[in-house]
């Protein structure tokens, strides 16, 4: 599978030509513009070279705010690999434009050939992960961002080096000139012909008619996002990544020269620092995520990348010169580690970050406007980076502030961005403790899991050992599940946040709360109307001796108004643990076991015809054997 061996998408026809188009696209845009940004850098005096570095952030991302509204519907309306293959030709004569610019020696010019680059690549944004969904299975998806995040990085790192490296030599001479322009338009021929190899991804929504004002287009597809709240958060998460990724990218150069002293070779390497972080943690994301979309990593990355901020500004706030600045005279100096350390530790968190939620984007979206739902999310990234280049020029022009001190604002804004999105969209703070719980105290495992359907009404019916059965079963069912609990475990502090936030039904006995039994059995009904899986655990309570209980009917009751196929699952090694409640009553204890063994099983689906309360707690008992 997928998730056992994300690089295996690397062999498939459905991935790889796509992975080497998009890979040679970013590396071919930072060629051009890391180059550019560099002889700007070394080459003005600094309050110049300042504004005209961010001016050049500003116009290579304001075509994403102008055209992706168009590019979306148009990635929506036509086959995607006509429209990249298309988009491929565009490059190769904006770099032949690029060529003539750069020997010019116009600055000016320079910049509109970034301006046009943004422009090709606002219009590849959307097609770029509107097309992984049609070609990659749902459990192959997180492992394929992961991929197309790392390629990504990558190419900017190697598109940085040589665009650096090579513009250093633009001052001794036109060799460096030549050697850019040849780079540039061999990678636009080599991207081409990759395009060519795409295979065909059939248009959703081919009789679109498009509507070429971006503004009320943007708003119309902003309105439907708006509609499933987890994608619109994801947007808007998505893109307070990209500010903070262009306002610390974008002053390196800066950074380098005015703070550190540092040449354009420790650019590059600071660039790599952070380019390598990303990968790294986007490949790690991938592989934690095993398969599923685990959102419980983006609170993970959203702390450490305000933690790592933190440190960075005052790592590089602190840090003094040495007399003569030289890469390896940077290695020897007191806090030059920190400093390289905490940006690598940036890109790590924001790869934990970003992948997660893209792949929550794509596969949350509906089909049909998906194109249009990420072109609305390259509008916000547009801006969001704008404004990173203004606060750029604010702070550090009109303010007077320092690249340390514009570090410690953006880590300090970070975090109360985190906390607005995680209060709005309480799942991401469920899933994480779903995540820490199944990967701290347990060693989860599962068997027959492909036996719960992909997709319709069923119910799970499990035994009930600890207050965290539904967690960890939450976290091994790809599916969400709706669990109906007993109110008095509902009602617990903490995990009632969980437990509401996943849409459980509480439950209690009909002479505690007849309005209460009423209520949760018409939600049950309505849930498995609404094509929901739910999971009961038909015991009642918490077993207190580790033994099951005997099954309740009311299961069958549930199947009589409603019948729906039933998964009977067990849960194996919770018995002793400190939720539940072997040796008095659970939580009495400090936990005494990290890391244990625990199992999930799941068994053939039933009918609900054919489901009585005796015989299911049997078969569940056969799925649990002695391991209680």
């Amino acid at each position: 599978m997928a998730d056992n061996n994300q690089f295996a998408l690397l062999g498939s026809r459905r991935f790889l030509p796509f992975f080497c188009t998009q890979f040679l696209g970013a590396f071919n845009d930072n060629v051009f513009k890391n180059a550019l940004i560099v002889m700007i850098a070394f080459r003005l005096a600094a309050s110049e070279a300042n504004f005209l570095i961010n001016l050049a952030a500003g116009l290579f991302i304001l075509p994403f705010f102008l055209f992706s509204a168009t590019a979306g519907q148009i990635a929506d309306k036509t086959d995607k690999s006509i429209l990249i293959r298309r988009i491929k030709l565009a490059e190769i004569g904006i770099g032949a434009f690029g060529v003539i610019a750069l020997f010019s020696g116009n600055n000016y010019l320079c910049l509109f050939v970034l301006f046009l680059l943004g422009v090709q690549s606002a219009f590849f944004g959307p097609v770029k992960y509107a097309i992984l969904p049609q070609h990659l299975q749902k459990t192959e998806l997180v492992s394929g961002n992961a991929l197309v995040e790392m390629g990504t990085f990558v190419s900017i790192l190697l598109g940085t080096i040589v665009g650096g490296l090579l513009a250093g030599k633009t001052g001794e001479g036109e060799s460096g000139l030549y050697w850019i322009s040849a780079i540039i338009m061999t990678t636009a021929a080599l991207g081409y012909s990759a395009a060519r190899a795409i295979p065909s991804a059939a248009a959703p929504a081919p009789e679109l008619k498009i509507n070429y004002n971006p503004v009320s287009q943007t708003s119309r597809i902003l309105k439907e996002a708006a509609k499933t709240p987890s994608v619109f958060y994801a947007i808007i998460g998505i893109s307070w990544f990209w500010l903070l990724g262009a306002a610390y990218l974008t002053q390196i150069p800066s950074l380098t020269r005015n703070v550190l002293g540092g040449s354009e070779s420790l650019v590059t390497l600071l660039l790599c620092c952070f380019t390598i972080g990303v990968a790294i943690g986007s490949l790690l994301c991938g592989r934690l995520s095993a398969g599923r979309v685990e959102l419980g990593l983006v609170p993970i990355g959203a702390a450490g990348l305000t933690v790592s901020g933190l440190l960075l500004a005052n790592a590089t706030g602190s840090f003094t010169p040495p007399a003569e600045m030289t890469i390896s005279t940077f290695w020897g100096a007191a806090g030059a580690f920190p400093i390289l350390i905490n940006l690598t530790l940036i890109g790590i968190f924001g790869g934990f970050y970003i992948v997660p939620l893209y792949s929550m984007m794509q596969e949350r979206s509906a089909p049909e406007i998906r194109a249009r739902i990420i072109a609305v999310n390259n509008v916000l990234n547009a801006l969001f980076m704008v404004v990173a280049a203004v606060m750029g020029i604010v702070f550090l022009n009109m303010l007077g502030a320092t690249i340390p001190q514009f570090f410690l604002i953006i880590s300090l804004m970070n975090a109360a961005v985190a906390v607005f999105v995680f209060t709005k969209v309480p799942e991401f703070a469920m899933r994480l403790m779903i995540w820490l719980l199944s990967h701290t105290m347990y060693r989860v495992k599962h068997q027959g899991l492909e036996q719960i359907p992909a997709e319709g009404a069923a119910i799970i019916a499990c035994n009930h050992v600890s207050y965290v059965d539904a967690l960890l079963l939450a976290g091994a069912v790809r599916r969400p599940i709706r669990f109906i609990m007993y109110k008095p475990i509902y009602e617990i502090p903490v995990l009632h946040f969980i437990f509401k936030t996943s849409r459980a039904i509480p439950i209690c006995s009909k002479e505690k709360d007849p309005e209460g039994y009423a209520k949760a059995f018409a939600d049950i009904e309505q849930g498995l109307k609404d094509g929901d899986l739910l999971c009961i655990f038909p015991e009642g309570q918490l077993t207190k001796n580790g033994e099951l209980q005997p099954f309740k009917a009311g299961i069958e009751k549930i199947l009589q108004r409603t019948p729906v196929p039933v998964i009977p699952m067990a849960l194996r090694g919770l018995w002793g643990s400190f939720f539940s409640h072997k040796d008095g009553h659970a939580f009495s204890t400090l936990p005494r076991r990290f890391w244990s063994k625990v199992c999930v099983v799941a068994g053939q689906p039933l009918e609900a015809a054919a489901v009585k309360a005796e015989q299911l707690q049997e078969t569940v008992l056969g799925l649990r054997g002695d391991h209680r």
